[in-house]
């Protein structure tokens, strides 16, 4: 729970804020922690079995298809994780978000470059919108959405489960479209 810190209203100091009830999120962020550590194991496995199939053996494909599905699960995670770290404030929630959001606007940057020069898989509009715009639109918001915690850190709590629950989507639309295409190939040879 967000500390009950004396707010220095005069100051303008917005470092502390009035208490926000973080508890009443534990099941949500149970769930979708879960669900996105599970999806992450699940993920690990498809790329072992499809190891035979040539795309999977490709590093450059993997990079720019497989591993950023990780990375949205991992960010769930850490999510889940960082919202139910005991003694949160404001300003603490605020900092993780913007640090997760500025790198995920990162990555997808990079995620755009890899899919842009793998030369195994020619991407298309479906693939270049889960893969590189929605991932790169969510993380702006979470990045918008951190800076906007330190002034309103309640309402901030409704983007930032509704950014964890489009990431998750994100990645179980990856993660399905990997399994699809791995079947497939494998099917072909």
């Amino acid at each position: 729970m967000i500390r009950n810190w004396p707010s220095d209203r005069h100051t303008g100091d917005l470092r502390y804020a009035p208490s926000v009830p973080l508890y009443q999120w534990d099941n949500f962020y149970v769930i979708v922690g879960s669900a996105a550590a599970a999806l992450t194991g699940l993920q690990f496995v498809v790329v072992v079995l499809g190891a035979e199939v040539e795309a999977v053996r490709d590093a450059s494909a993997v990079e720019a298809f497989g591993t950023p599905t990780i990375v949205h699960f991992c960010i769930v995670l850490t999510i889940a994780a960082l919202i139910s770290v005991p003694g949160q404030t404001a300003f603490t929630l605020g900092t993780f978000f913007v640090l997760l959001g500025a790198g995920g606007v990162a990555y997808s940057i990079l995620t755009a470059r890899r899919a842009k020069r793998q030369a195994n898989y020619e991407p298309v509009l479906e693939d270049w919108l889960f893969h590189v715009g929605f991932p790169l639109g969510t993380y702006a918001i979470l990045l918008v959405t951190g800076a906007t915690t330190f002034r309103f850190p309640a309402g901030s709590l409704y983007v930032i489960a509704a950014i964890t629950l489009g990431l998750l989507f994100i990645g179980i639309h990856n993660a399905w479209d990997s399994v699809v295409y791995i079947a497939t190939q494998h099917h072909k040879e």
